[in-house]
This record gives structure tokens, sequence and C-alpha cells, in this order.
């Protein structure tokens, strides 16, 4: 099967930025979300990334508009039954996926891939009780999704090697690197991040160093484009926060996993980073 129409669900940063780098590529692409506040603040993102490629003569005028047409903001589940590929980019809740997935299941067609953006949770677990819990891979781009190159193509228990290679071709098809990952908590590279940022926290929690040093540490000594408090306000610290819990959870309270006490309190105050203006640094200025 060839891939022309992509549907993406969730409108969110991350959603929105998937949706940019499939219409770059030429796709058809249908971004869905419940929230007309949240497709109009994508569609806002896509008009003024668009805008700057253009301003630096990356695209002409005319390929700005065609790009930007290849995205049409939908709110039903239902208008993605003739996508060739669903890729999933809702919120870190499991039951929200698994609910999702059911309605794609049985909504598009039976050689359809279904893809989730999940940074953390079990693939297996997302197929968990579906009808064709082989139609199921993890699809997992990073932050921010138009700029990083790798996409992690992750197996579940029960994903059909024909459709982890198709899923493979599609991530070349867009200008990604795609490597292959075994189910995992966490998969690759949310395994090794997470001591970057935990140690970090406890570095803060214990008085040693405060938030500027600490990343002009790992910046200048480290050669990291990014300090981890940098990293997360970006990101999102309720993102970052979730899937700590997630692997934490999946590896059995393995204590080299366990969240901090700080980032659940920055969550629970809704110091949540860039999106809301306050995180570990201040961005209403």
């Amino acid at each position: 099967m060839e891939i022309h129409a992509v549907g993406v669900i969730g409108a969110g940063t991350m959603g929105a930025g998937i949706a940019l780098v499939c219409a770059r590529k030429g796709y058809s692409v249908k971004l869905l979300d419940a929230n007309q506040a949240v497709l109009d603040k994508a569609l806002a993102y896509l008009d003024s990334t668009l805008s700057r490629d253009v301003e630096k003569g990356r695209i002409s005028e005319q390929q700005k508009a065609d790009t930007y047409r290849l995205v049409q903001p939908v709110s039903a589940i239902e208008t993605l039954a003739d996508c060739d590929a669903v890729i999933e980019a809702v919120p870190e809740r499991l039951e929200l996926k698994k609910t999702i997935f059911a309605d794609l299941a049985r909504i598009c067609r039976s050689d359809a891939l279904l893809l989730t953006n999940t940074s953390s949770f079990s693939i297996t677990a997302i197929a968990g009780g579906l009808a064709h819990p082989e139609r199921i891979l993890g699809f997992h781009f990073f932050n921010p999704a138009p700029v990083m190159p790798l996409v992690e193509v992750i197996r579940g228990k029960k994903s059909s090697e024909d459709n982890v290679q198709q899923a493979y071709r599609f991530a070349q098809s867009l200008g990604k690197v795609p490597v292959l990952v075994t189910d995992t908590p966490g998969f690759i590279v949310n395994r090794i991040a997470r001591p970057y940022y935990n140690e970090a926290l406890r570095i803060l929690g214990d008085g040693i160093a405060d938030v500027e040093k600490i990343d002009r540490i790992m910046k200048k000594a480290g050669g990291f484009k990014m300090g981890p408090f940098e990293l997360q306000d970006m990101i999102g610290i309720d993102i970052n926060f979730a899937t700590t819990e997630s692997v934490f959870t999946d590896f059995f309270y393995e204590g080299r996993f366990k969240p901090s006490r700080i980032q659940q309190r920055m969550v629970q105050a809704g110091s949540l980073g860039r999106k809301t203006g306050d995180g570990f640094y201040d961005y209403n200025n």
C-alpha cells in the first residue's frame, strides 16, 4: 500500500509539528482535535512557520500556500476513515490512547497503518484487546518534530513485520532517520534521558547548584545544545514528568527512575514551561 493521506490525532505541539512534517513532504493531512481553539492555534503555528520559510528564501509564496492547503482541520474521528496512515499524538494517558485505537481499528481500512507517538507507554499495552493488534506500532517523533531528525519505530509484541517495514519506509519518506526499537519502557532515547533530567533535579534539590548554573555547565562542559531544565521547559514539564512516571512504573519502581517531587509540585502549580509562560525559567518578559 502507498501512503497518500495521513491523519494526525491531537493538534497540540507535537501533533501540529507532525502535521507540518507530513505536509512539507506532499502528504494530504487531516489534523484532528475536538478543541477548536487548539486547532486554531495549530493552524496559526503552521502559517507562521511557513511564513518564516518564505522570509528565509527556503520556499516560495506558492509553495507556502500549497503546503498550508494540504492540512485540513477536522473534529470527528470518523473523518479519518479514508486515511492510509493515522498518527496519534494525544496526551500520555493510556486509557485515552486505547480508546482512540479501538475506534481507529473499527473506522479505518484493514491495511491502514495505525501509529502512536507515545513517548513511553508500551505499544503492546496500547494494542492489547484490539481485534487486530498487528496494526499498532510506535512512531515516536521528538520535539520539535519539524527539526529533530530521529523517529523511533517501535515494534509491539504482535506488530506485523510488514507493517513495521512500511512504517520504517514512511519515516524515511518524511526525511527522518528511523531506528527500529523493541517495545521496552521509555524505548531508547527516553530511557537514556531519564538520568539526565533526574540527576539534574536531584542536584537542584540538594542545593548544590541552581537551575541556570546546571544548564550552563552541561552546555559548556558537556557539549549539550540545551541544559536539562531548558529542555524540560521546551518539552513541557508535565509531559516530562508523565514520561518519568511511566518508565518508573514499567520498570517495577526501580529507584534510578524515581520521579522528582520538584517536577510534581510544578505540574500541580501549572508551571509547565514555555507553553504556560513559566517553568524553570520565566518566559513572560
